[in-house]
């Protein structure tokens, strides 16, 4: 039988490549599988780390203390988060015992593991619970009143308690004020403001939350160190 005429030959070939044999093309022209990435986590989605959920501490049992703050010193927190890190300076002529608490609890390692269980976008973000649900403390409580014309305005940190609490009532929870003015009465005990890193506090602001304020994924605090010169 006859051979094939030479442009019909390469008419085939070139048919054979396109179709079930296209490993006739060079390998330039291959493209390289990839693999379907998982959507980012609300808590990445605001820049955040994806941490695991720490295991509720439950309810301190820590004698008061009876530290002050000294007036002449500043004292700064330096506060890390799955979110950054960001520092408190501690009003310690206005808010030495309430400061001294907080300082008391950090050098204890109190706040390490603990969570921000409260995140009210464009208000306040609280932390500092033991029992992760804004019911535990530290198993005591200080009372110093805040000054009398306080404001509740962005950036300044105080300290949660209970509508039954006498103001100034302080445990370990406490909160960031992320409005221009959160509009509270003087009722809650200065700790201090915010002095470095507002990002990383937009970050924590912008965690998605359930309508009550817990966030719909865990942040946490990593460590709380006080610095002082």
């Amino acid at each position: 039988m006859s051979g094939l005429p030479p442009r019909f030959a390469l008419l085939l070939a070139a048919l054979l490549c396109s179709g079930a044999l296209a490993g006739c093309g060079g390998s330039g022209d291959e493209k390289a599988a990839s693999t379907p990435t998982a959507p980012p986590s609300p808590a990445e989605t605001a820049g955040c780390q994806r941490v695991q959920a720490p295991q509720p501490k439950g309810e301190g049992k820590l004698p008061r203390p009876k530290e002050r703050l000294q007036a002449g010193k500043t004292y700064v927190a330096k506060v890390v988060t799955s979110c950054g890190e960001f520092d408190i300076t501690l009003d310690s002529k206005q808010a030495p015992r309430t400061g001294g608490s907080f300082k008391y609890l950090a050098d204890k390692g109190f706040y390490d593991g603990l969570t921000f269980h409260r995140i009210v976008a464009g208000f306040v973000i609280q932390g500092g619970d033991p029992a992760g649900n804004g019911q535990g403390g530290p198993g005591y409580s200080v009372v110093e009143a805040p000054p009398g014309d306080l404001a509740y305005t962005k950036g300044i940190v105080a300290m949660a308690k209970t509508e039954t609490e006498r103001p100034g009532t302080s445990g370990s929870q406490f909160f960031i004020v992320t409005a221009e003015d959160a509009g509270l009465p003087p009722d809650y005990a200065l700790l201090g403001k915010v002095t470095k890193g507002d990002d990383v506090v937009r970050k924590l602001d912008a965690v998605p939350a359930e309508p009550d304020g817990r966030p719909v994924e865990p942040v946490v605090i990593e460590d709380v160190e006080i610095r002082s010169k």
